[in-house]
């Protein structure tokens, strides 16, 4: 199966995802975040020099045992008490450096992954259903993940390794010689490439593997929250054979890029030993020859072991940065993935006097061969109601999703109360809306805040009082958590009629001028469907409404009734004159009783005035 190219199958600049980052790594609105990172530099600095000096303070301790000279032994064992010293001190540094350091990356991982998150609510609908959601946030889970590691390595590793390598060099050829700093530049030369060769092979590795975890968790996610549909066709073997494939594939890619370690571990450590061989060869060459004391010997051991063990991290530290900057680069692609909908510059908020709707000349479609709406229009009047009904695929649905602006228009306009809603701000709009679905999905939390979602900071008096106007308030409160009981994943332990209960009690709560009814009984028996439709009644009382109906007996009472059909309206009128003309309605009609819809909920009635909130 081939794959299309991903983020982390290509080759991602790290000096411009690192600039991108910036900012968040050094916000200009925060001294005290800048003031960390300046300290914890210092602290890698004052660790690197006394690292360095240790090798000195050692030689001269190693100098001073000279047999029989007690002044010497005295200096040696202060010397090597010093040596003793600093070695503390430089542990101290590390230490102190990271205590610092920690709130910094942090900090910078959360302003990220804020951002991130921020941002693909932001995106359009048709992102969010192309996308699959388990991969999204697998992104920006490593993203943010990867943040501190790659800081700490490229800041805390890297960096001090390379400020090391310029101080042993100058030492190598001030005191020793020019042909000793050579020398080492060239193996540090030979094992960067070396390194850098071998972990490019390994990251191909790894980015196979990440694209495997990335479908096992889509595959998985996907399957679990279709748990029911799993269970009705019996496909619970099919589901594991499914995730058993990619599990393979992953475990096979997961053997390669760990023993692949070892062939990189086995070449770094032929390097560097052989450098330290010639090293210590020619230094114990010259102290044969009375160049060098005994102190130069253990000083040159002492700095290359030194150096030697940063680089032995070198590996994985490439491998971190370049999988941080893979990582950070596909949350950066998030963020540069343009929203379809957005506000105009400057666009003033709705303003709503009696909540008219008018679509004028509408033309829609998901994709450009596929033309959904073909030049709607009609006109719902303030506190008037209007049915849309018709086959599948006609367009229905689509009406309230163009309403809420989740898509704009190809062609016409959609005004509310005269303004274009293209001009206005979305969030003015949408808080201008409610709307009880056809399939409520309730988020995994308490009965209390799924419809306190329905508006921002409400009050428990509030909430409990929108739960009575939708006739669920009783059964709350018989629970035992009464409003504090959870609901699960999606609202899978209520029941069709408590989530729509439940999905009316926070459009009630949010007390709308405007109201839509996608369907919202279409799912229930004619029990519930008639006790829901009587409370949908009292809510639309007083509001311009459009119901998208499926039966039509549901909607017999509505103002106005438009029969849609391949995205054009086929019939408009009441349901006495849409009957009488003997068209499409009053087929749908026949057919719907023939069907056994004869004895169908009766028309909602109006019981406005026992609503507690207003409308």
């Amino acid at each position: 199966m081939q794959h299309a190219p991903t983020i982390a199958d290509q080759e991602t600049p790290l000096l411009p995802t690192l600039r991108r980052f910036l900012p968040y790594l050094w916000p200009r609105d925060s001294r005290a975040q800048r003031l960390r990172i300046l300290l914890a530099a210092l602290c890698v600095l004052a660790s690197k020099a006394v690292q360095i000096s240790m090798g000195f303070v050692y030689a001269a301790a190693i100098n001073h045992m000279v047999p029989g000279m007690q002044p010497g032994v005295a200096i040696a064992i202060g010397l090597v008490l010093a040596y003793v010293g600093m070695r503390f001190s430089a542990v101290l540094f590390d230490n102190l450096r990271n205590v610092v350091f920690e709130r910094v990356g942090q900090d910078a991982a959360r302003r990220l992954g804020v951002s991130v998150f921020a941002h693909l609510h932001q995106l359009s609908l048709r992102f969010h259903l192309s996308r699959r959601t388990g991969e999204v946030t697998k992104v920006i889970e490593r993203g943010t993940k990867s943040i501190d590691e790659m800081l700490y390595f490229l800041l805390f590793n890297a960096a001090p390794t390379f400020l090391e390598l310029i101080a042993v060099l100058i030492i190598f050829t001030v005191k020793f010689s020019p042909y000793l700093a050579l020398a080492t530049a060239a193996m540090v030369g030979i094992y960067l490439f070396y390194t850098r060769r071998i972990t490019d092979w390994r990251n191909a590795l790894r980015a196979r593997m990440n694209r495997l975890d990335n479908e096992s968790v889509g595959k998985s996610v996907d399957s679990l929250l279709n748990y029911e549909t799993v269970k009705y066709f019996g496909a619970e073997t099919l589901e594991v054979a499914r995730y058993g494939a990619i599990a393979e594939k992953y475990c096979d890619a997961a053997v390669k890029s760990n023993n692949s370690l070892a062939l990189l571990n086995v070449g770094q450590s032929l390097i560097t030993n052989a450098m330290l061989g010639l090293a210590m060869g020619w230094t114990v060459w010259g102290w044969s020859r009375g160049q060098f004391s005994t102190g130069d010997v253990v000083l040159v051991n002492s700095l290359l072991i030194q150096l030697f063990r940063p680089l032995d991290m070198l590996g994985m530290v490439y491998r971190t940065i370049r999988q941080g900057t893979i990582d950070m680069a596909a949350m950066f692609a998030l963020i540069d993935t343009t929203a379809e909908v957005e506000d105009v510059p400057g666009a003033p908020a709705l303003a709503v006097a009696g909540g008219a709707i008018q679509f004028d000349d509408v033309h829609f479609g998901y994709d450009a061969e596929r033309p959904i709406l073909r030049g709607l229009s009609f006109v719902v009047p303030p506190g008037q109601s209007l049915a849309i009904v018709g086959p599948s695929g006609s367009g229905k649905s689509t009406i309230a999703r163009l309403l809420f602006r989740f898509f704009d228009v190809s062609g016409g306009a959609i005004r509310i109360d005269g303004q274009d809603i293209r001009t206005i701000t979305q969030a003015s709009l949408r808080a201008a809306i409610g709307i009880v679905p056809q399939d409520t999905v309730l988020f995994n939390d308490s009965i209390g805040y799924n419809i306190g979602y329905g508006r921002a900071y409400a009050s428990d008096a509030e909430i409990r009082a929108a739960a009575h106007g939708a006739a669920i308030g009783a059964f709350i409160e018989q629970l035992p958590e009464g409003y504090a009981s959870e609901v699960g994943e999606r609202g899978l332990k209520l029941s069709g009629g408590e989530k729509q209960r439940i999905a009316i009690a926070r459009t009630l709560l949010k007390n709308p001028p405007i109201l839509i009814l996608d369907e919202a009984t279409s799912a229930l028996d004619s029990r519930t469907e008639g006790e829901i439709l009587a409370t949908l009644g009292m809510i639309a009382a007083s509001r311009t409404t459009i119901t998208i109906a499926h039966r039509l007996s549901t909607i017999a009472d509505a103002d106005n009734i438009l029969v849609l059909d391949k995205g054009r309206i086929a019939e408009q009128g009441n349901h006495a004159s849409l009957l009488q003309r003997k068209g499409l309605y009053a087929e749908m009609w026949e057919r719907q009783m023939a069907e056994g819809d004869r004895d169908g909920p009766s028309p909602p009635q109006n019981i406005a005035d026992s609503v507690p909130v207003t409308g």
